[in-house]
């Protein structure tokens, strides 16, 4: 038995980079194939993908006080149609609300599309399309109904109308009134088609609910600050038909301005009316007023009232003119007081009508602004919807705050009224001595000062909210109409071709690291390299296809046989000097069974035997016999077995002597199946047969069973010169290849060598790695003419006789 070995080993990389490169460009058949593919489909993409294009706009948002016109009147004005909050958040909420998008969509028809059917694709014909739908059935129904029809002209003035989903198929003329469904409509052709109507192809209509189209668009839609400017949005929508594009965002930013102008109008609407029925009530009110002071002059006889202490008046003067402030603040307080009381529904408040108290001037405006946002969804939904409903119940709360307001605001100016009522009468009683007529009339002539200051009060304001309603100004003004970028942005054409030429060389890539990955198997020498450290590599057998035949023959020139030829030369080498003057003995083993030991050791005895040495084979696995396969020997002749059980026999007894007379091999096969094979090594017959044979044979074959299976090959491995190790390629796996080197460790097997058996080299490119290319450049001259040669000979002997 060989001594114990130390196999440590230096941690060193086994990576190869060449080795892996060539390792894939084997399969270099299925990366093009791979590569051509992604190209074709990235290239097919391009060529039936609709391209989508970028359509942008630009809109500055004005501000009141910069814009409103109103701002020239005596006021100011602008309190009556200005907005508190114009900021660029809340205009992108507007822009992009349900309730503006759907008007859009429905102003432009979007919500019923044509489509032109293609021999693979099918386009949308914006404008272009051969026919148009007219509609009989109003608006509000066509807006909520879905339905898909297919209009193939037959004639100029017919044509064949499918509805699949109603399974409705007929022929139609012309402008005539069809009712489908709910629906009624007319098919005319459209103005200014580009070719007749007969020679048409068949047009999709698509008519699809407002609600849903307009959730698209607020989808695709893109608003944002342009640049770093404070008060101008951007508009982007990106779509596969760019015309379409550009009159939604020209009517979305038309519709826009529009709607913000109606709601300017609408507050200075409200704020008229409003002062037109107080100046009638003013009216009646002074004429009262003035009668009532004719009256009094009338009784009492005189016309004017001149005399008096002045001296008792200038201290009742300031209390008086305070008095009148705040009484006129009152009238207008229980005015709006009343104005609350009266209406049931919720309408707008007058506003800025000059109350100091800015409590109820806040309110107000508040109650306002939630009316227009009310009326706004009232105008796309019913009073029942939640958004509606939450607005109410504001508003409701709102209302009573503002009461409360006003009756604490009123309880305040009485007080301060009844203090400066006070204060008048304690002068008053100073001049107490004046004819009682003077106090009456100068209540009088106070209350007619009050109606007339309030009635030129309204006047004024009536006319500044008839001048605002006339002038209100725009809230928006477009900076750039829409414009259509000339270049798609989907898909790319040049990045979708170099990914899908590169998913194309990936895809195949990824599987092939997969399958190396899953792959355990041992392939070819780069993979005993773990092994051959510390084990000789001896060499390699190539896979045997349907025309190489398995046994070797004299003067065989077949790969096969050149890699044997190359085996027993590096066996010469690796072959110990004799000292003394006898045969070779060789063990063949392997890890487990079906790995083609019994391959090597036939061929490699025919081999060793076409140098006209003396061979004999023995078949040594006596568990599993497989050696008989190449003789035509009966399996139940005498053999290994049978001597080593037999004591009587002799070894001559059981030689079987060749029946090819090329190549001359004894064989002593297997033998019957013993029960205790193990024991039958274990004497001493093995060893003294072995001996025997070296004296009359120069190498002695020896076919032995597995090691990791049986331990038949470990009992008698002292006995062997060489142990030839076989190791199959594709068929052993990588872990197994552990076992000999620890047996080599443990100095069990003598002389070890591995041989790496049913290599295919069709699978690799790199042999300096993985292998020789056995069968190049052998037989010198004996080459097969190639069939491209063949036939240039047959055309050139036709061609000569």
């Amino acid at each position: 038995m060989e001594e114990l070995q130390d196999f440590t080993e230096e941690k060193e990389s086994d990576f190869d980079l060449k080795a892996e490169i060539f390792k894939y460009l084997a399969f270099w058949k299925w990366l093009l194939f791979g590569l051509l593919l992604g190209g074709l489909i990235a290239f097919l993409y391009n060529r039936y993908t609709i391209p989508k294009y970028l359509t942008e706009a630009s809109l500055m948002i004005l501000k009141d006080s910069e814009n409103n016109l109103a701002s020239a009147l005596p006021s100011g004005g602008g309190s009556i149609l200005t907005f508190n909050d114009n900021s660029l958040d809340n205009q992108i909420v507007t822009l992009k609300s349900n309730r503006l998008v759907e008007k859009v969509v429905d102003d432009l028809n979007h919500n019923i599309s044509y489509f032109i059917e293609g021999n693979v694709i099918t386009m949308e014909a914006y404008k272009s399309g051969p026919v148009l739908i007219q509609f009989i059935t109003p608006d509000s129904i066509v807006n909520t109904a879905s339905k898909t029809l297919f209009v193939t002209p037959k004639s100029d003035t017919d044509f064949n109308l499918v509805d699949e989903s109603q399974a409705y198929e007929k022929i139609h003329e012309i402008g005539e009134i069809i009712e489908l469904d709910g629906l009624k409509f007319s098919i005319v052709p459209r103005s200014g088609a580009n070719s007749s109507f007969k020679n048409s192809k068949t047009v999709q209509i698509i008519i699809r609910p407002v609600d849903l189209v307009a959730r698209e668009y607020i989808s695709k839609l893109a608003i944002g600050p342009k640049g770093k400017a404070a008060d101008i949005l951007s508009l982007g929508i990106m779509q596969e038909e760019s015309s379409k594009s550009e009159d939604f965002l020209n009517n979305l930013m038309y519709q826009f301005n529009a709607d913000g102008v109606a709601d300017k109008r609408q507050v200075a609407l409200s704020t008229t009316e409003f002062i037109q029925d107080r100046l009638e009530l003013i009216t009646s009110e002074l004429d009262s007023v003035e009668g009532g002071m004719a009256d009094f002059k009338r009784e009492n006889q005189f016309m004017d009232v001149t005399s008096g202490a002045q001296e008792f008046m200038s201290k009742s003067t300031e209390a008086e003119q305070q008095a009148f402030e705040i009484e006129t603040q009152l009238m207008i307080i229980r005015s709006i007081e009343d104005l609350l009381n009266k209406r049931d529904d919720y309408q707008l408040l007058p506003a800025s009508l000059g109350i100091q108290d800015g409590g109820i001037s806040g309110l107000i405006s508040t109650y306002n602004a939630l009316v227009l946002e009310r009326n706004a969804y009232l105008r796309t939904s019913t009073p029942q919807h939640p958004s509606v409903t939450t607005i109410s119940a504001q508003l409701d709360s709102l209302r009573e705050n503002l009461r409360d307001n006003i009756r604490s605001t009123v309880n305040s100016l009485n007080i301060q009224l009844g203090v400066l009522n006070q204060l008048d009468r304690t002068s008053q009683n100073k001049f107490s001595a004046f004819p009682g007529m003077e106090k009456g009339m100068r209540g009088i002539e106070r209350q007619q000062q009050i109606k007339e200051q309030l009635y030129l009060f309204l006047l004024q304001r009536r006319e500044e909210a008839a001048i605002a309603f006339a002038v209100t100004s725009p809230v928006s003004k477009v900076i750039d109409p829409s414009y259509t970028f000339p270049s798609p942005v989907d898909p790319k054409p040049w990045l979708i071709l170099v990914g899908g030429f590169l998913i194309g060389l990936i895809l195949p890539l990824l599987i092939l690291f997969v399958r190396f990955m899953l792959d355990t198997k041992v392939h070819h020498k780069g993979d005993l390299v773990p092994l051959t450290k510390h084990v000789p590599f001896l060499g390699e057998i190539p896979k045997i296809t349907g025309e190489i035949n398995e046994i070797i023959q004299l003067n065989d020139r077949s790969p096969l046989a050149e890699s044997f030829r190359i085996l027993r030369t590096n066996l010469a080498y690796l072959m110990k000097a004799k000292k003394e003057n006898r045969g070779e003995i060789i063990f063949v083993t392997s890890t487990i069974k079906g790995e083609g030991k019994t391959f090597v050791s036939f061929n490699l005895a025919r081999t060793l035997a076409t140098t006209r040495k003396k061979v004999l084979l023995v078949g040594a696995d006596i568990r599993n016999p497989k050696l008989h396969r190449y003789t035509n020997a009966p399996l139940e002749g005498k053999g290994l077995s049978d001597y080593l059980y037999d004591l009587e026999i002799q070894p001559l007894n059981i030689i079987t002597t060749s029946q090819d007379r090329e190549i001359q091999v004894d064989m002593v096969l297997s033998g019957s199946i013993p029960p205790n094979p193990a024991e039958l090594f274990m004497n001493d017959r093995m060893e003294n047969l072995l001996k025997e044979f070296t004296q009359s044979y120069d190498f002695i074959i020896v076919d032995t069973a597995p090691t990791m299976i049986v331990t038949d090959t470990l009992l008698i491995s002292p006995l062997a010169d060489t142990t030839l190790y076989v190791v199959r390629a594709g068929y052993t796996e990588k872990k197994l290849l552990d076992f000999p080197k620890d047996l080599k460790q443990q100095g069990r097997l003598k002389g070890l060598a591995v041989i790496l058996n049913d290599v295919d080299y069709s699978k690799f490119s790199y042999g300096a790695k993985y292998g020789y290319s056995y069968g190049y450049g052998y037989g010198y001259g004996a080459d097969k003419e190639s069939k491209w040669k063949r036939i240039f000979k047959r055309g050139s002997k036709s061609k000569n006789s």
